[in-house]
């Protein structure tokens, strides 16, 4: 007999899942892409074979469930699609999935539900993929071809790259300002930025190394159960690779044939599932976390050292208003880099940078003025 905890948590996985069930058949009902539909009308049926499971549960346990009744944001999204159509709620949907796809991972026996919420996810993320990408205007069609607008990943490594510069240089520059606020010397005020840059970029590399390693272990793992799958389920991965390509826009009749043609080559399956599915790109597997902890550990200390080095060879008021001088050209310097992804003007862009630099370190230098007066 299950606890009243377990008991509670049945009637909740098959209220939702019932609840999801109504919101693809309204998605089915509204789409006007017959291959979508097929698609939605299968994660109806999918998700009511998900509700069976707890509904059996429960009778198992003596209870005779009520009749399911939508929740109010159910029925929210069954009036959203209705009046706007499937476009305007998708999003919410992918997004609702993708929280909820490991939901049955830690539920005994419910380790195929929890595989094939999972594949929910990737489909209907997929499908708004799609959708987004079919939607386009000419205009940005054009734009998106357009040389500016290609390398994503450089993009994001450069806004890293501003980014962990501009944490240096502000923690840094808050952090002296706020020592010097207190009326230390200048040999203490000069230990004190030097401290902050190597402690502050070793945690930023030993962050950047964990962050790496953790994402590439959860990627091999990740890999090493779809190659599992692969081995032991090949049909129904077959059958998921077609619903993928489906949602991307073929035809029901070519995603099968080109998920039959893909599933020859079981190390090109498990490549395609990996990429599609999981978003996993196996020869990466996110990248090198010696690379990426020493990339970040330069870049802090480059953004640290232009409050510090005014320390070096000045003193006194001179020292801390050549290290504000210096510590604005670097948030100037900053603030023109993001204008590279933000839309802004350089001049915008440094200007509110060096602004909200200043602002911070004024809080900490008046900080450090009370904490000193107090302690003295």
């Amino acid at each position: 007999m299950a606890s009243a905890q377990e008991l509670k948590r049945f009637r909740r996985n098959l209220a939702d899942e019932l609840d999801s069930a109504v919101v693809y058949d309204t998605l089915s009902a509204a789409e006007q892409d017959a291959g979508r539909r097929e698609i939605f009308a299968e994660l109806a049926a999918s998700e009511r074979e998900h509700a069976r499971v707890w509904h059996d549960k429960l009778a198992a346990n003596g209870i005779v469930p009520r009749p399911h009744r939508r929740s109010a944001k159910t029925r929210l999204l069954q009036t959203l699609t209705r009046v706007f159509g499937p476009s305007i709620v998708l999003p919410t949907v992918a997004a609702a999935e993708y929280a909820d796809r490991d939901r049955y991972a830690l539920e005994p026996g419910a380790e195929k539900l929890s595989a094939q919420e999972q594949q929910h996810a990737a489909i209907v993320q997929s499908i708004v993929a799609s959708r987004a990408a079919h939607g386009l205007s000419k205009g940005e069609q054009i734009a998106a071809a357009e040389s500016w607008h290609k390398g994503a990943t450089s993009g994001n490594d450069l806004r890293a790259a501003v980014l962990g510069a501009n944490d240096g240089l502000v923690s840094n520059f808050c952090l002296i300002m706020g020592v010097a606020g207190a009326g230390s010397a200048n040999r203490a005020i000069l230990l004190t930025g030097l401290a902050g840059l190597v402690a502050g970029a070793c945690s930023m590399a030993l962050g950047e190394w964990l962050s790496v390693t953790n994402a590439r272990e959860l990627a091999r793992t990740q890999l090493a159960k779809e190659a599992d799958e692969l081995e032991h389920t090949p049909d129904a991965e077959r059958h998921e690779l077609a619903l993928i390509y489906q949602a991307k826009g073929l035809d029901a009749d070519e995603s099968r044939r080109v998920a039959a043609q893909i599933m020859h080559d079981r190390d090109q399956a498990l490549d395609t599932l990996a990429r599609e599915e999981l978003g996993i790109d196996p020869k990466e597997l996110g990248g090198n976390p010696w690379t990426a902890a020493a990339v970040s550990f330069c870049l802090f200390s480059l953004g640290a050292a232009f409050p510090t080095a005014a320390f070096l060879w000045s003193h006194g008021t001179a020292a801390i208003v050549q290290s504000v001088v210096l510590s604005a050209i670097g948030l100037a310097t900053v603030g023109m880099f993001t204008s590279l992804f933000n839309g802004r003007s350089a001049a915008f862009s440094a200007l509110r940078q060096i602004a909200i630099g200043l602002v911070a370190a004024a809080f900490t230098a008046g900080a450090g003025r009370l904490l000193g007066v107090s302690i003295s």
